[in-house]
């Protein structure tokens, strides 16, 4: 396989629309999305279900609904990684605001045609599914119609998604122009230098104990400088999405994001079942893992702290080719894409002040192309991200070619693909290790993120769903946010460190993200299901390689009931394929122990 010498460390945006957040062609691109918008909102109009219930007028209204979708999900991609290249980008913030009025004209759209199609009888509806024209999308529109049922009329969710712009998504958006100023202070020998809170959560990975503590004090500072704000925007969020759950007559706050993920309340119970069942092997780990560091107890921040003094830094293009050449003993086409990827510079991951936090992949569906986002200092987890985001890339990579409607997988089968391309480079590095302490380094690295998905991330959902349930009762102030998440990280971690972060429902950006409610058992689901597949792969006779595919190009057309049912022939809402799966990360950590 062909390498450059040296991979660019700053995506290439204008490839796409020239010219940034200025951008001329973009401007008309817009306008091209407005015209769609506008034709399809006629076309819906017009649509009268007594009448041509069964005519091709429907199948106009798909096909088109299908291309302005891509349209609006390229530029949604497009304002998603200016704004995150520079949060201080004033032109990129107004297009936000952009954004979010389109995606509520077509929220109005969608929301009259799904009011529509509910009016038509069952008999006639079976007959426009097995139509030739529709039956590719049957799945989708089914969905579509059968989640109608539960709205409210159609003028009434309209006048919601209007409300949203300058309501629901306006508090998301305060949020991420409020974490985009702010800078930590961090005393690094004889100075005092200012961070951005992405670039100060890179320093937590240092080998210093005592440093480690003094960046957790100096960012926890500035989240509480900042937290009366953030408590308005987290009570403003949910409180908004409580009204309309309330008017709809909706009482499980994970009713929609368990419709929106396709799965049973039975599946993600068996889940977090399986996962309390088997804690106490992790909190061995992370009592054994204190013993190394010379502590009676880890605290939050000591976590993720490397167990040697120097940390292994990778250059980028070494950690890149690294991931290539693992991708490839896997799959090929996975390895090509990647190639690809960094070859014509669709990833960003240059280490400067003034980007948002964190990494995402984001899909541009028009120009079948990806955009990967992080920032890189070369360290194991660094690489791992990277990993993971390629994983997703790949994912839309594979989906390309297929019909648009069924192109919107839900996010906890899309982080299956993201958490097995992180898996097979996490595996690969364990393998490849020359020493026994690289070895347990290595280890431990693939623990973290057993530790992250049973603990960090249950912790997430046990605080989400109490603070939901005092919602209800009014608004929940800043001194009980922080109680409640401390209880719940004690619960999630099983009382085993001796410091927690108070103010973490502050600083995690997934409590204040407004496309999706409950932005965290699916990270879970998506680690223990990949973990399956991967059991799977290993245990394949055959080429893994188009079987995988397959089961990717599904994710956009099934519930995961089925899904896992049709391809790996396993009961999810049964506890056996989540405890197999966790009995694979208990032996990571029986092996670190034993080490």
């Amino acid at each position: 396989m062909q390498q450059t010498s040296e991979y660019e460390k700053t995506w290439d945006l204008d490839v796409i629309f020239p010219g940034g957040s200025e951008s001329i062609e973009f401007q008309e691109y817009l306008k091209i999305v407005e015209t769609e918008l506008n034709e399809l909102s006629t076309l819906v109009m017009e649509y009268d279900p007594d009448k041509n219930g069964n005519s091709l007028l429907l199948v106009d209204i798909v096909k088109t609904l299908e291309a302005t979708m891509k349209k609006l999900r390229e530029s949604f991609a497009y304002i998603s990684c200016l704004s995150a290249q520079d949060v201080k980008d004033a032109n990129a913030n107004l297009l936000v605001g952009r954004r979010n009025d389109l995606a509520a004209k077509m929220g109005g759209i969608r929301t009259t045609l799904n009011q529509k199609l509910i009016s038509i009888s069952d008999n006639t509806w079976a007959g426009i599914l097995d139509s030739e024209e529709l039956r590719e999308v049957a799945f989708v529109l089914n969905e579509t119609r059968e989640g109608a049922k539960e709205l409210l009329p159609s003028e009434q969710e309209v006048i919601i998604n209007d409300l949203a712009v300058d309501g629901y998504n306006a508090w998301g958006q305060m949020y991420q122009t409020v974490v985009g100023n702010m800078t930590v202070e961090i005393t690094e020998g004889e100075e005092v230098k200012s961070y951005s809170v992405g670039q100060a959560a890179n320093k937590l990975s240092s080998p210093d104990s005592e440093f480690r503590k003094h960046v957790f004090e100096q960012m926890s500072k500035a989240w509480e400088n900042n937290s009366d704000l953030f408590g308005q925007t987290l009570n403003h969020l949910a409180g908004f999405r409580l009204q309309k759950y309330k008017h709809r007559g909706w009482d499980d706050v994970l009713k929609e994001p368990l419709k929106i993920n396709r799965m049973k309340k039975e599946t993600l119970e068996a889940m977090w079942n399986a996962i309390t069942n088997n804690k106490e092997h992790f909190v061995k780990y992370l009592d054994k893992k204190a013993e190394i560091l010379g502590k009676e107890e880890l605290g939050i921040y000591d976590i993720g702290a490397p167990l040697s003094k120097t940390v292994k830094t990778v250059p980028y293009t070494e950690g890149a080719k690294f991931i290539i050449t693992n991708f490839s003993k896997f799959s090929p086409k996975m390895a090509e894409f990647a190639q690809m990827a960094f070859e014509k510079r669709w990833i960003e991951v240059e280490d400067r002040p003034g980007k948002r936090p964190g990494g995402f992949c984001t899909s541009f569906p028009d120009s079948q192309q990806t955009r990967v986002f992080m920032t890189y200092s070369g360290t194991s987890s660094n690489i791992s991200t990277l990993a993971h985001e390629l994983g997703h890339a790949y994912h839309q990579h594979v989906m390309n070619d297929m019909h648009g409607l069924n192109q919107g997988y839900a996010m906890n089968v899309a982080e299956t693909a993201s958490t097995f391309a992180e898996m097979i480079v996490a595996d690969a590095t364990v393998k490849g290790a020359e020493t026994k302490e690289e070895k347990i380094e290595l280890l431990e690295d693939k623990i973290q993120r057993s530790i992250a998905f049973f603990m960090n991330i249950h912790s997430r959902f046990l605080f989400e769903t109490r603070f939901y349930e005092e919602r209800k009762q009014g608004m929940v102030s800043v001194n009980r946010l922080n109680e409640l998440m401390i209880v719940a990280q004690k619960e999630a971690y099983c009382d085993a460190l001796n410091e927690y972060d108070p103010t973490f429902w502050a600083s995690k950006l997934h409590f204040h993200i407004t496309g999706t409610p409950f932005y965290n058992f699916p990270y879970t689901f998506g680690y223990l299901f990949s973990l399956g597949i991967y059991a799977h792969a290993q245990n394949s006779n055959k080429s893994f390689e188009d079987d995988y595919i397959a089961l990717l190009r599904d994710t956009g057309r099934m519930n995961v009931e089925d899904l896992a049912m049709k391809h790996l022939n396993v009961d999810l809402t049964k506890p056996d394929f989540w405890e197999n799966a966790i009995a694979l990360c208990v032996k990571d950590v029986e092996e670190f122990i034993s080490l």
